[in-house]
Formats: structure tokens, C-alpha cells, sequence
């Protein structure tokens, strides 16, 4: 998961949470370099205070009780090693089976974070916990409008690099927050807020030989990243 992606999920804990969160501010994701989209439900409509740095927000957030529907290390120690929010990871089971046919990358992605959420947090509230905030995330790598997703096996990660190498593709990130409604008393027992947002970035590959993308692929690294890759990686 490269910067752009890392700086989605710093954005996510600054949406606005009910009743006694509700000091949470957020910088306008209109206002990123590489022009995300957002979307929320209706009941997630907010007031927004004027953009402020996430670190004056870090006691506030870690008074929460934030869900990352995700097994993914790189979000855990974005969230509880960098900023030290003490996030309960609950990995969704939501198959990621969407028709990639009827989404473009970015809607994709923004669909497969929301889907990941809402399982999580239909799961919880089954069990009778109510947690403040639930967050997906999805990234998918896209190269000439064509998603690619972790590869399944060495052979296809080799494939997956070569048809990186020397060429400029994109990075997506979604993200989806769902937490309860403003006021929990009003509404169906089953009302919550929805927000989600993607991002997307722009990489380019110098051109790979091919004793160095086989030698990538050997060391295990590509086989749980989309696009076979992470910038943070070696």
C-alpha cells in the first residue's frame, strides 16, 4: 500500500462520529492532490468544523470504539502503531465476489469497502455490540481500465509485474466508514450512517528485467497485494 492509500485511511478516523464524538472534524477529501470521490447515505449527513491536523484529534479517537474490518497489517499499524488508536481488527468474511464487468475500478473498490463494513457491522450489532465506527477498505490495482486484484499464484504475479513494467498505471483505494445514526433513539433498530470514499494514484514502473521481477516473486511479497506489489515493500 503505497502514500495515497496510507493517507485515505489517516482521513477515515476524522469522520464525524454521533452524539458524544461529535467534535470530529475532517479534511475535505476534495482537497487531496489526486482527486478522490465520496459519497454518503443520508443518515450520515454532517457537520463539518474547518480542516485540522488528525494529531489534535488522537485522544478523541482513542476514547472510541473503532472496528477495522480488515486483516491487513499495513492498515493495523497505520492505525494502531502510528497513531496508536487501539483499533479491534474483526476481518470481514464478505467474499469479495463482485462482477468487476459492472463497476469501474473506482466503484469498485468504494463497493467491495462498503460490503466488507456492513458485514462486520451486522455481525457485531447480531452480537449485540455497538461499535462507534466500522471501517472497510479495498485496493485494487487497474491498468488500462483493467482491475487486478492479489495474484493467484507465482506465475501470475510474474504476469501481473510484467505487465507493470515500464508503464504507468493507477492505485485504488476505498474506504467505507459505517457508524450509528446521530440519534440512535430515532429510526429502525437497525439504522446506521454510511460514508465511503476512494482515492486514486497515479505510479510508474521503470522498466523490470526479468531475474528482478522473479526474484520479487520468490520472496513471497507480491502474493497478498493487489497488483502483486507495495510501494513500501523492498
Amino acid at each position: 500500500m503505497g502514500w495515497g492509500s496510507l493517507r485515505v485511511l489517516l482521513l477515515s478516523v476524522l469522520v464525524l462520529l454521533p452524539s458524544r464524538t461529535s467534535a470530529f472534524a475532517s479534511t475535505s477529501p476534495a482537497r487531496l492532490r489526486h482527486s478522490p470521490s465520496s459519497s454518503s447515505s443520508p443518515r450520515s449527513a454532517t457537520t463539518r468544523a474547518s480542516p485540522t491536523m488528525i494529531t489534535d484529534k488522537i485522544a478523541l479517537l482513542q476514547t472510541a470504539n473503532i472496528i477495522l474490518a480488515s486483516g491487513s497489517p499495513r492498515r493495523q499499524e497505520i492505525l494502531n502503531t502510528i497513531l496508536k488508536l487501539g483499533v479491534d481488527v474483526v476481518p470481514s468474511t464478505f467474499e469479495e465476489n463482485l462482477d468487476k464487468s459492472q463497476f469501474t475500478p473506482a466503484t469498485y473498490v468504494k463497493e467491495n469497502a462498503r460490503q466488507k463494513a456492513l458485514e462486520v457491522w451486522g455481525r457485531l450489532r447480531g452480537e449485540g455490540k455497538r461499535p462507534d465506527l466500522v471501517i472497510g477498505s479495498d485496493t485494487v490495482v487497474a491498468r488500462g481500465g483493467q482491475i487486478l486484484e492479489k495474484p493467484r499464484d507465482e506465475p501470475h504475479a510474474v504476469e501481473m509485474l510484467k505487465s507493470l513494467s515500464g508503464d504507468t498505471h493507477e492505485v485504488y483505494s476505498g474506504v467505507a466508514l459505517i457508524y450509528p445514526p446521530a440519534d440512535p433513539d430515532k429510526g429502525p433498530e437497525d439504522a446506521k450512517g454510511e460514508t465511503c470514499f476512494t482515492e486514486a494514484t497515479e505510479v510508474t514502473f521503470a522498466a523490470l528485467s526479468d531475474p528482478v521481477i522473479r526474484a520479487y516473486v520468490a520472496s513471497g511479497e507480491p502474493m497478498d497485494k493487489a497488483g502483486g506489489y507495495g510501494i513500501q515493500e523492498v
